[in-house]
C-alpha cells in the first residue's frame, strides 16, 4: 500500500502547484511512498494546459494524476474529487502555495503511527520571511467570535493553547490549519470527509469537530516545517469576505444550534452596519447578513461549467 496520497487543488495558479510538487519531491525520503492527485478546479484552459504538460512529464518518474473539473467545486468539493482516487493509508491535503522546508510527509507519517489517537496533524507553518504562522487553532464558536482568540487563550490556556507560539514538542489543538492537513484515511473516510456544502473557509472546524466525535484528536507536529505564501491561492475580495461569513454561520448552526447562530448573526449585522458607514463596500456584506447569509448566496451557486 502507498503511504501517502497527496491531494492538491489548482485554481489558476499552476506555477505555485508546480513549485509545491517539486518541493515535495525534493524533500521527501524514499522510505515514504507517495502519489500526487492534483485536482484542477476549473482553471482557465491556458493555466490547466501548463500544469498538464508538467504533470505529463513527471508521470514518467513520479506517481501523478491530474483530474480536470470543469466546474469550480471549492476547497472541500475539489479535495473530495481527489479522495475518490486515493489509495494510501494517509491523506495529505496540501495548499499549492506552500514549499516544504524538510521531510514533512515522513515526519507526520511517523507521528501518526506512534499516536493512534491522532486523527489529523499538521507541520509548523512559516511565512516566506520566516515568521511563524499558526498551525493549531480554536474551533469557530460564538465565544471566539464575540471575545477573540487572545481572550480564550488568557482565560483557559489548557483548552485554548497559544496559536502563535513556537512549540518544540507535538501540541494538541482543536484543529490544524487547512493549508496542510495530514489525516488517517480510515478516520477521514469514517466521518465522510469534507462537507461539500461549504465552498470555502471553516472546513477545518467542521471536519475536526466530527473527528472529535469518534475520539480522534488534532495535533501540531513542529518537527515538520513548511513555508506558506499565505493567501496567494485566494486573493482577498468582498465576495470572499461574504463567503467567510456564510461558511461561519453555517458551521455555527450545524455544530452549536440555532441560538448560537441567531446571536452571532445579529452581532455581525450590528457590526457590519456600523462598519459600512465608514467602508461603503461593506454594504453588500451587510445586506447578505440581513438575508441570514444562506448557502444559496454562496459563491458555489455562481460557478459556470467550462466548455473544456
Amino acid at each position: 500500500m502507498i503511504d501517502v496520497s497527496i491531494i492538491m487543488i489548482n485554481y489558476n495558479t499552476a506555477s505555485y502547484t508546480i513549485g509545491c510538487i517539486d518541493s515535495i519531491i525534493k524533500n521527501t525520503s524514499s522510505t515514504t511512498t507517495k502519489e500526487f492527485i492534483i485536482v484542477d478546479n476549473a482553471s482557465k484552459y491556458e493555466d490547466y494546459s501548463h500544469l498538464k504538460q508538467y504533470i505529463d512529464e513527471k508521470a514518467e518518474t513520479e506517481n501523478t494524476k491530474l483530474i480536470r473539473s470543469r466546474i469550480n467545486t471549492g476547497f472541500g468539493g475539489g479535495n473530495m474529487i481527489g479522495v475518490q482516487h486515493a489509495k494510501a493509508k494517509y491523506l495529505a491535503f496540501i495548499n499549492n502555495d506552500i514549499l516544504f522546508k524538510n521531510d514533512c510527509l515522513t515526519i507526520l507519517k511517523n507521528f501518526m503511527i506512534n499516536n493512534p489517537k491522532a486523527g489529523v496533524c499538521g507541520p509548523q507553518a512559516f511565512t516566506e520571511n520566516q515568521k511563524i504562522l499558526p498551525t493549531i487553532d480554536h474551533f469557530a464558536s460564538l465565544g471566539r467570535e464575540l471575545f477573540g482568540r487572545k481572550f480564550l487563550e488568557l482565560i483557559n490556556s489548557n483548552k485554548f493553547p497559544k496559536r502563535k507560539k513556537l512549540y518544540i514538542e507535538p501540541q494538541r489543538g482543536q484543529f490544524v490549519a487547512g493549508s496542510f492537513m495530514f489525516f488517517s484515511a480510515e478516520d477521514f473516510n469514517a466521518i465522510g470527509g469534507f462537507d461539500t456544502n461549504i465552498f470555502l473557509y471553516y472546513e477545518e472546524t467542521d471536519v475536526c469537530k466530527r473527528l472529535l466525535k469518534i475520539n480522534k484528536l488534532a495535533y501540531l507536529v513542529p518537527k515538520g516545517e513548511f513555508i506558506h505564501f499565505h493567501g496567494a491561492s485566494t486573493p482577498k475580495s468582498i465576495g470572499l469576505k461574504a463567503e467567510l461569513k456564510i461558511s461561519l454561520l453555517y458551521v455555527i448552526r450545524k455544530h452549536y444550534g440555532y441560538l448560537s447562530y441567531f446571536i452571532l448573526l445579529n452581532f455581525l449585522r450590528i457590526k457590519y452596519f456600523f462598519s459600512s458607514l465608514l467602508k461603503p463596500k461593506n454594504w453588500s456584506l451587510f445586506f447578505i447578513l440581513l438575508k441570514q447569509a444562506p448557502l444559496s448566496l454562496s459563491l458555489k451557486q455562481n460557478q459556470k461549467v467550462l466548455q473544456k
